[in-house]
């Protein structure tokens, strides 16, 4: 497995157990406050303002998720025209390698 498999996974392991323990304490606050002794009302808004900041969280780690895997995809495509220009450059060198080759060839057989 090379570095950047390692630092993907590494990066998904770390984004689910984010994700199990946000929703971890999510319900265990909705739990406590559903069998806190309070009115209805109080109850229902705890578990709104509680649903807003857990939205909030999840929207944050997914904005984070979503540039990371845009980041990722970036490099890879540079990586890979890195490649390309390699490639196209070995290639024209052999090319021309070969040309040269063969008019030595052409002029000592003459």
């Amino acid at each position: 497995m090379n570095n950047k498999q390692f630092q993907k996974q590494n990066n998904m392991s770390t984004g689910k157990i984010i994700l199990g323990v946000l929703a971890g304490a999510a319900a265990g606050a909705v739990l406590g406050i559903l069998f806190a002794p309070e009115k209805g009302s109080a109850t229902r808004k705890k578990i709104m303002d509680m649903a807003d900041d857990f939205g909030g969280e999840i929207k944050e780690k997914i904005s984070g998720s979503i540039k990371t895997v845009t980041d990722q995809f970036e490099n890879a495509k540079s990586d890979a025209k890195g490649l390309v220009e390699k490639g196209k450059y070995k290639v024209e060198d052999s090319y021309n390698k070969f040309k040269n080759t063969e008019h030595l060839v052409d002029h000592q057989g003459k």
